[in-house]
C-alpha cells in the first residue's frame, strides 16, 4: 500500500499500483470525466501513466492552464495527422499549443485555402470519432534521426540531430501517425470534442529569415461545442473592434514605412494620449511621487554596470558618439537610478517614490509587430521606488490600491498573479523569502485574491502581476510590481540608517498602464472607439439642421468651447439625418440638433450615443449635465 496527497492536501491510501485515469475515477467519476492530464510530484503526465509509490497528485481539466494545454497540444496533433493524411508529401514542422489555441507549422506545396482548411477540419473529425488510443515510446537518438530520414521528415530530423548525445527522444502514437514529441497528450484523440482552423500565416523555420517559409495554421479548441462557439463569436468582435482599423477610421494614429513599428499619433489620438498623461499625472502627485525624466541615450559603461549590455543588446539600438559606444534606452530603471545616486540619501528620505513617462525603444522583429499592441518604442509609465526592507510591505499595498484605481476607472476587472523565486536567480534565500512574504502579505491585507506561479519571478525578484479582462472576456498582462535586490547591490546604491551606518535600498519596479500606447489599443477595443465622454477626442458636435441655423449651433460650440468641452460644429451642406449617422460613425458622445425652434427657444435637441433621443434641454442645462459628467470621468 501507498498513499497520494491530494491537492486539498488530504491522502489516499492506494493498494496496488494502477493508472492515474483509473486513481481518477478512485476518487469520483466527475473528475475521472473532466481531468485531462495530472501533475505528480510537481510534473505534467498523461493519464495513462502508472503511479505506484507515494506521490502527490494534482489532476488537470481544462479550467486549468496546463490542462488546456495538453488539450490543445493533443489537437495539433490530431491537425498534423489529418494534413498527413490528405496531403502525405508534407513535411510537418513543430507543433505547440499556444495562448487560446495551437498552430503547427508545415511545409506543403499545397496552399491552405479556406477551402483546403475546411477538407482538413473534416478530416480531423475523422479521427476524433475514431477515438485512436495515444501511445507514448522512446527510441535512442541514432534510430530517432534513422527514423526521420527514412520518413523524409527534414524538420524533425533537424531537431532530433540538434538534441545532445545519450538524449532519450520521446514519441507520441495515435493509430498510423507517430510524432517527436516531449508531451505530454490525452489518453485518446475522442476527447476533443470542438474545434476550429482559424486562420494560416507564413512563419520561417526556427524563426530566421534565412530559412525556408512555412504554412502555420492556427487553431483552438475546447471539450463543448457552445465554448467553441462562444469563443469563435467574442473573436468576430474582436475583429469589429481591432484597434488598427478603428485608429484609422477614427483618426487617432496611424502607421508608416518610414518607420515600421513607430507609430505616429494624429490630433485625436494625441487629445487622448494627453488625457491619460494628464490622469497620470494627478494621479501620483497625489499617491506623493516626484516625477523625473532621464535621457534617452546613455553610454555603454552603464548598461553593462545594469546587465544589459550583455543579456538584452540584441533588443537595443546602438550608436556611436566621440568613440564611445551608446545605446539609446529600452528600459527606464538604470536612469532612475543615477538619480538615486546623484546626492546622499537617509532613511528620513525613504520611501523615495519617483515616476517616469520614459520614452523607451526595443528591437521587435517586423514579423511581431502589431499596431499599437506590439511596437518598437513606447512610453513607459514606469516608477521606481527605493526603501527599506520594513517598507516593502506597505509600499507594495500603496501600489496596488494605485493600480486598483486605474483599472477600475475604465472599467476593467482584473486577477492577480504572484511570482515566485525562478531557478535562476541572484541573492540570498533570506532576501527572496523576506521579499516573497511582504508581497504575499500585503496581498492578503487588501484582500485580494491571487494565484502563485511557482517559479515564474524575475531572476532579481519576486513580482505580481495584474492580467486585466477587457469587456469581451480578453485578458491583457499590463500592471506589475517588481522587487528588485540587484540593481541597488551592482549601483551600489546607500542610505544613511538611523544608526549611522550604510545600508543597501530595495528597489520596486512598477508600471500601471505598461506601455501607454498598448494602453491605448486596448482601451480602443475595449471601448470599441467609444469612449466615454471624459475621454472621448471629441465629445459633442452640434448639427445645425439648415443654413441659417449656422450662427446658434456657433454660439452652442463657443459656449461649450469656453468651458473646456471639445466640440465640432458639423456645417457641410446635407441632410440632417446623414449628419446623425456620420457622427455615431465618429463615436461621438452628444449631437445637439438646433433648427428653428432651438433658435428662438435657446435650447438643443440632445442625442446621446447610448440613450439616442434625450430630448431638449437649454444649452446651460446641457453643458451642466457634461461636465458633471466629465467631472466624475462616469462610464457608459
Amino acid at each position: 500500500m501507498f498513499h497520494v496527497t491530494l491537492k486539498d492536501g488530504s491522502q489516499l491510501p492506494v493498494e496496488s499500483s494502477k493508472t492515474l485515469f483509473d486513481l481518477a475515477g478512485d476518487i469520483s467519476g466527475g473528475l475521472q470525466r473532466a481531468a485531462l492530464a495530472a501533475e505528480v510530484n510537481g510534473e505534467v503526465t498523461e493519464l495513462f501513466q502508472t503511479i505506484s509509490e507515494d506521490a502527490s497528485v494534482n489532476f488537470l481539466t481544462f479550467d486549468d492552464p496546463k490542462g488546456r494545454n495538453v488539450f490543445r497540444h493533443t489537437a495539433s496533433h490530431i491537425l498534423a495527422q489529418a494534413v498527413k493524411r490528405l496531403y502525405p508529401e508534407a513535411k510537418l514542422a513543430i507543433g505547440p499549443a499556444i495562448e487560446n489555441g495551437f498552430y503547427y507549422d508545415i511545409d506543403c506545396e499545397v496552399s491552405f485555402t479556406p477551402e483546403i482548411l475546411e477538407k482538413i477540419e473534416e478530416e480531423m473529425r475523422k479521427i476524433v470519432k475514431e477515438n485512436l488510443t495515444v501511445e507514448r515510446f522512446t527510441m535512442n537518438r541514432a534510430d530517432a534521426i534513422a527514423y526521420f530520414a527514412e520518413a523524409g521528415e527534414i524538420y524533425k530530423q533537424e531537431l532530433v540531430e540538434d538534441l545532445p548525445e545519450g538524449e532519450e527522444i520521446s514519441f507520441y502514437k495515435q493509430g498510423e501517425f507517430t510524432d517527436l514529441c516531449a508531451g505530454p497528450h490525452l489518453i485518446s484523440t475522442g476527447a476533443v470534442k470542438a474545434f476550429s482552423l482559424t486562420s494560416v500565416a507564413g512563419a520561417y523555420w526556427r524563426g530566421s529569415e534565412q530559412n525556408k517559409m512555412l504554412q502555420r495554421i492556427y487553431g483552438t479548441a475546447f471539450p463543448k461545442k457552445s465554448e467553441l462557439e462562444a469563443y469563435l463569436t467574442m473573436m468576430e468582435e474582436a475583429k469589429k473592434r481591432d484597434h488598427r482599423k478603428l485608429g484609422r477610421e477614427l483618426g487617432l494614429f496611424m502607421m508608416n514605412e518610414a518607420g515600421p513599428g513607430f507609430p505616429f499619433f494624429l490630433p485625436k489620438g494625441m487629445i487622448l494620449k494627453n488625457l491619460l498623461l494628464d490622469y497620470w499625472h494627478k494621479l501620483h502627485e497625489r499617491n506623493g511621487y516626484q516625477e523625473i525624466s532621464t535621457p534617452i541615450m546613455l553610454n555603454r559603461s552603464l548598461w553593462e554596470t545594469s546587465g544589459h549590455w550583455d543579456h538584452y543588446q540584441d533588443n537595443m539600438y546602438t550608436t556611436e558618439i566621440d568613440e564611445q559606444d551608446f545605446a539609446i534606452k529600452p528600459m527606464n530603471c538604470p536612469g532612475g537610478v543615477l538619480v538615486y545616486q546623484a546626492e546622499p540619501r537617509s532613511y528620513r528620505d525613504l520611501p523615495l517614490r519617483m515616476g517616469e513617462l520614459g520614452l523607451v525603444h526595443r528591437h521587435e522583429k517586423s514579423g511581431q509587430l502589431h499596431g499599437l499592441m506590439r511596437v518598437r518604442c513606447f512610453t513607459q509609465d514606469d516608477a521606481h521606488i527605493f526603501m527599506m526592507p520594513e517598507q516593502i510591505r506597505d509600499e507594495i499595498k500603496g501600489v496596488a490600491k494605485l493600480i486598483d484605481e486605474v483599472y477600475n476607472l475604465f472599467g476593467f476587472k482584473y486577477h492577480v498573479e504572484l511570482s515566485t523565486r525562478p531557478e535562476d536567480s541572484m541573492g540570498s534565500d533570506e532576501d527572496w523569502e523576506m521579499a516573497t512574504d511582504a508581497l504575499r502579505e500585503a496581498l492578503d491585507d487588501l484582500g485580494l485574491d491571487y494565484v502563485v506561479n511557482e517559479g515564474d519571478g524575475a531572476f532579481y525578484g519576486p513580482k505580481i502581476d495584474f492580467h486585466l479582462e477587457d469587456s469581451i472576456g480578453r485578458t491583457w498582462q499590463c500592471g506589475t510590481i517588481q522587487l528588485d535586490f540587484q540593481l541597488p547591490l551592482r549601483f551600489e546604491l546607500e542610505y544613511t540608517g538611523a544608526d549611522g551606518a550604510k545600508h543597501r535600498p530595495i528597489m520596486i519596479h512598477r508600471v500601471a498602464f505598461g506601455s501607454i500606447e498598448r494602453f491605448i489599443g486596448i482601451l480602443i477595443e475595449h471601448f470599441a472607439g467609444a469612449f466615454p465622454a471624459w475621454l472621448a477626442p471629441v465629445q459633442v458636435k452640434v448639427l445645425p439642421i439648415a443654413d441659417a441655423h449656422h450662427a446658434y449651433a456657433n454660439e452652442v460650440a463657443e459656449l461649450l468651447q469656453k468651458n473646456g468641452v471639445r466640440v465640432e460644429v458639423d456645417t457641410r451642406n446635407e441632410k440632417i439625418g446623414y449628419k446623425i449617422r456620420e457622427a455615431q460613425m465618429s463615436k461621438v458622445p452628444y449631437m445637439l440638433v438646433v433648427g428653428g425652434k432651438e433658435c428662438e427657444e435657446g435650447t438643443v435637441s440632445v442625442r446621446a450615443r447610448r440613450a439616442a433621443d434625450m430630448g431638449s434641454m437649454t444649452k446651460e442645462a446641457f453643458l451642466d449635465m457634461l461636465l458633471e459628467e466629465i467631472k466624475t470621468k462616469k462610464k457608459d
